[in-house]
């Protein structure tokens, strides 16, 4: 599987009783396919997959296969703290039909390398499926380093790595000592720094509400290989990214579905709902982010 282009890690709406609204589910999704971009995450961190039970996450991952029915790929998440739990979702994803699965590091644990490893192997042996890797060390504490690389070296279904440090020599590495994975943008405010390094696809909450703007840089940089434009695309989309990481994440990116009127609910504890004030300045981000990107692309 190749992975290009905007991939949504989806959003999971709540209905009034905090329980999961899945007629809304299905509404994002629908917008999500018309909108353009190009595949579905479905258990990752915008998910609020960490607030489900796994009965939860297995039935929005069955929903979006029988919602997308074939038009965009679906990739499932399986991170968990056990390694076991991991495996459980991989099979899963495997039995419903997904393309992909997505395979991070076990959060907490703080696992060595090898045992990191050892870990994404048990997970690939359960699935069988073309994995994107999930670098994420602000969440689970561990890096993917050359030892890891290393020790999965013989994985056959490795295909790309999300890669969400923050750390620009990080990209640089990858792309230089690891060109057999491709690169996937998972830090927002660094996709043009991402698409100039061969990054191929770009998995951005933003997309939840804002899609044809993400995909129009997407599509500047990859498709195009135009970067004074996909410059000014990304110079009109940094105050959103800016406003995303002020420390209120999911509840930004729900807030901001409900902007463009798609129903996404409230947030699971210990999160909680955006104040006023920061919801009218998340909207003007919002309105002066599409006005900008209308004017670059026409």
């Amino acid at each position: 599987m190749q992975f290009e282009g905007i991939y949504t890690p989806a959003i999971s709406p709540l209905d009034a009783n905090g329980a999961l609204d899945l007629d809304a589910f299905d509404q994002v999704l629908e917008s999500l396919v018309e909108a353009g971009v190009h595949g579905i995450v479905i258990g990752g961190s915008t998910g609020e997959y960490y607030a489900q039970t796994a009965e939860e996450r297995i039935a929005l991952a069955r929903r979006a296969h029988a919602v997308l029915a074939g038009r965009l790929p679906l990739v499932v998440g399986t991170g968990a703290i056990r390694t076991e739990e991991s495996v459980a979702y991989a099979r899963a994803a495997r039995e419903l039909g997904a393309d992909a699965i997505l395979v991070g590091s076990p959060p907490y644990a703080l696992p060595t390398a090898a045992e990191n490893a050892a870990h994404t192997l048990a997970v690939d042996a359960a699935a069988g499926l073309p994995i994107m890797l999930y670098n994420y060390p602000a969440r689970m504490g561990v890096h993917m380093e050359d030892e890891y690389f290393d020790a999965i070296a013989g994985c056959a279904n490795v295909a790309a790595i999300k890669e969400s440090s923050g750390d620009m020599g990080r990209v640089h590495r990858l792309a230089c000592r690891h060109p057999q994975i491709a690169l996937s943008c998972g830090w927002d405010d660094q996709a043009l720094e991402f698409f100039a390094w061969g990054a191929r696809s770009w998995v951005c909450a933003g997309s939840n509400f804002v899609p044809r703007e993400h995909v129009a840089l997407y599509r500047a940089c990859v498709l195009e290989r135009d970067f004074d434009k996909g410059r000014r695309l990304m110079a009109a989309m940094m105050p959103l990214m800016d406003a995303l990481e002020g420390g209120k994440f999911v509840q930004s990116i729900k807030h901001g579905c409900t902007l463009v009127g798609l129903k996404a609910g409230g947030v699971r504890r210990p999160l909680q709902a955006l104040t006023a004030a920061e919801q009218d300045h998340l909207a003007q981000v919002v309105a002066t982010l599409r006005r900008d990107v209308a004017a670059i692309t026409g």
